[in-house]
């Protein structure tokens, strides 16, 4: 036997009159037509005879060795392009290392975060005393599998190190700086030439 439809009784009348309040309608659907049409038919590729697959070897369209990473410049090798700010002559004879730097700073072992005071303060230091040539030594950094795909450059300090001299309160101070010459320590030491004291 069915049954008719259930008045509610005035609970029940609020409780659905605060449903509705909350309820966010539907927004309207565009009727789609739908147009019934034939199945089309689709052309069956001939079967390929196992004759016709040319034999190759595996691997032999693979690259024979590892790709290098492909790392932006460095900021050595932006020192090498960087433009000359002292006397050309003494930058000539500087690169040669026919001049002799007047102090030395060994960061060798350093983390950075011990390095980077002890750069501060010894460039600091040197401007005081009237200095204009000293030598700061990185060296090149232990080699490393670099094999992983995360690209790391060689030698930390290295790299880090002409970056600090860009930055307050070394750049003022520093009117030059290049690559140390084999004499020094090459490509794991520096020369930072410096302004005069005023």
């Amino acid at each position: 036997m069915r049954r008719g439809k259930r008045n509610l009784n005035p609970e029940e009348q609020e409780l659905w009159a605060r449903v509705t309040e909350t309820a966010i309608p539907m927004p309207l659907r565009a009727k789609v037509k739908i147009v019934d049409k034939p199945p089309t038919r689709t052309k069956v590729a001939d079967p390929v005879s196992p004759r016709s697959i040319r034999s190759f070897k595996l691997g032999e369209r693979a690259a024979s060795k590892t790709a290098k990473h492909n790392l932006a410049p460095s900021l050595d090798q932006h020192l090498v392009n960087a433009p000359v700010a002292m006397d050309k002559k003494a930058f000539t004879r500087l690169k040669q290392g026919k001049l002799s730097p007047e102090a030395r700073l060994d960061l060798h072992g350093m983390t950075l975060d011990q390095a980077h005071p002890r750069l501060n303060r010894f460039i600091l230091d040197a401007h005081a005393q009237g200095k204009r040539l000293v030598l700061v030594i990185t060296g090149k950094g232990k080699s490393r599998d670099d094999n992983g795909p995360i690209p790391t450059r060689l030698g930390v300090l290295r790299h880090q190190v002409p970056n600090w001299f860009q930055k307050h309160p070394l750049k003022p101070l520093i009117l030059q700086v290049t690559q140390a010459s084999q004499k020094h320590g090459g490509s794991g030491a520096y020369y930072v030439y410096l302004r005069r004291t005023r």
